[in-house]
């Protein structure tokens, strides 16, 4: 499931085949409901912009990447652009994180907005189990569609620590386990 649009006439939830038969209403409703709060904080323009500022310092780093490997070794202007590639890189690397950081914590607050809606936590806690056993969804293959869904849709792996440490630090979407026992609790 997921939210996209930018404007009232553009907004749309949408549900994979597998959801909508994996689920019960209570569940489904709950679901929409999470999606629905993600329309209603404005969430999909809001990661837009975070995209936008990761795009430039992508841009920059790229660009004085590329005048460091090409520039013709002017000595005096070497320093200059070796400068911008340090601060471009830090750039996209701390964007990068803030806007994963972003969208962990807009999914936390479309949990307690489900919750709120449905009066309900309990069966977005349940439809959450049921996704996270089964997130696969042969269809998506590039991973900027895949960060779109509640949980991503890919067959789940053994990963060491190392490997599972970096992965949340560049996940959109916080633990499921996390967020089954936030819910629990409401």
């Amino acid at each position: 499931a997921y939210a996209s649009g930018l404007s009232e006439k553009t907004f749309a939830i949408s549900l994979s085949r597998g959801i909508i038969d994996k689920l019960n209403d209570d569940e489904l409703e709950t679901v929409i409901a999470h999606e629905l709060t993600h329309i209603i904080n404005r969430d999909v323009r809001l990661l837009i912009i975070s995209i936008i500022f990761v795009g430039i310092f992508a841009f920059i780093t790229e660009i004085a990447f590329r005048s460091v490997l090409y520039g013709g070794g002017r000595k005096k202007d070497n320093g200059f652009i070796l400068v911008i590639l340090v601060l471009g890189i830090f750039g996209l690397v701390l964007s990068s994180l803030f806007r994963f950081s972003l969208s962990r914590k807009r999914e936390y607050l479309a949990d307690a907005g489900a919750a709120e809606l449905t009066k309900n936590p309990l069966a977005l806690a349940s439809a959450l189990k049921k996704i996270s056993a089964d997130p696969w969804i042969e269809a998506v293959k590039r991973e900027d569609i895949a960060q779109m869904f509640i949980d991503h849709p890919t067959k789940k792996k053994e990963e060491n620590s190392l490997i599972t440490f970096f992965n949340s630090i560049f996940a959109t979407h916080p633990p499921i386990e996390k967020r089954i026992k936030i819910l629990e609790q409401f």
